[in-house]
């Protein structure tokens, strides 16, 4: 196969610099700072904090701000002249390029249309930052700006889209599929989910090498959806433990095989 050309590079640069603008733009959109609804107040106020047993609590929200800083940060410094034919930029470029498209588009789904385009285009975002992730996996940093402007932040945004569209999918079974029988099931199911939530946080730490920023991630809204089930509506005792304690096992299953991966890692297990 014919190695990428120097134009090749630059329209790479050019298309990152572009999605995460795009992204930036639809946030801005999604939060009404250019005259539209807010996203927990849109589809009916069901992907709001307060519209089901799995939504976490506003506050945990804020961390789309630093995902949005490191993907500006990580668009401007990918498109210096001294990133333009690096070897892991050009390996993982274009699928950042695509989760920020995704993200857009989410935010967009949910402005414009209806719950079940944000799931369909939630576990679309989600399935290509797992397909991004590895390729960083596969492609060892080589310094701190790598660790901290491509790994972290690739990881931090799996981590919260992965809980997120567990999230999104409850509201639209509460809204849409069964709202009448969902609530007398919705505690035991709940805490049924958040196990799998567990489970699957586990196996991400497994299969990354004990990546810390998808484990803090979906811990951050675990615990949140237990601070909101524990201090708000609907409230739910069970729920705010079971979150809590997914949340923790998330946690100490990234710690556990980070410091297990260490000693006989070569380099990638050294990434957050």
């Amino acid at each position: 196969m014919a190695s990428p050309t120097p134009r090749a590079d630059i329209v790479r640069q050019v298309a990152v610099l572009s999605a995460v603008s795009f992204m930036i733009v639809a946030a801005m959109v999604g939060t009404g700072l250019f005259g539209g609804t807010n996203v927990r107040d849109l589809q009916g106020g069901a992907l709001d904090a307060d519209s089901t047993v799995l939504a976490p609590d506003r506050p945990a929200f804020a961390i789309w701000s630093v995902i949005y800083v490191l993907m500006a940060a990580y668009a401007v410094w990918q498109a210096l002249p001294g990133q333009r034919s690096r070897a892991r930029q050009r390996a993982v470029g274009g699928w950042i390029a695509l989760t920020a498209v995704l993200n857009g588009a989410w935010l967009l789904a949910a402005q414009f249309l209806n719950l079940i385009a944000t799931v369909i285009s939630i576990v679309v975002l989600l399935v290509a930052l797992a397909a991004t992730l590895r390729v960083l996996v596969a492609q060892p940093p080589e310094g701190p700006l790598d660790v901290g402007l491509m790994d972290v932040t690739v990881g931090l945004h799996l981590g919260w889209v992965a809980l997120a569209t567990v999230a999104n999918v409850t509201a639209w079974l509460t809204a849409e599929v069964a709202p009448a029988s969902w609530a007398g099931a919705a505690e035991p199911v709940a805490i049924g989910v958040l196990a799998v939530v567990a489970v699957i946080g586990s196996a991400l730490a497994l299969g990354t090498g004990g990546r810390l920023a998808p484990a803090v991630a979906m811990a951050w809204g675990l615990v949140w959806i237990g601070v909101a089930r524990a201090t708000g509506e609907p409230a739910s005792t069970p729920i705010a433990i079971a979150a809590i304690v997914a949340a923790v096992v998330v946690l100490f299953a990234a710690v556990l095989v980070r410091v297990a991966w260490r000693p006989g890692a070569a380099t990638s297990g050294t990434a957050a």
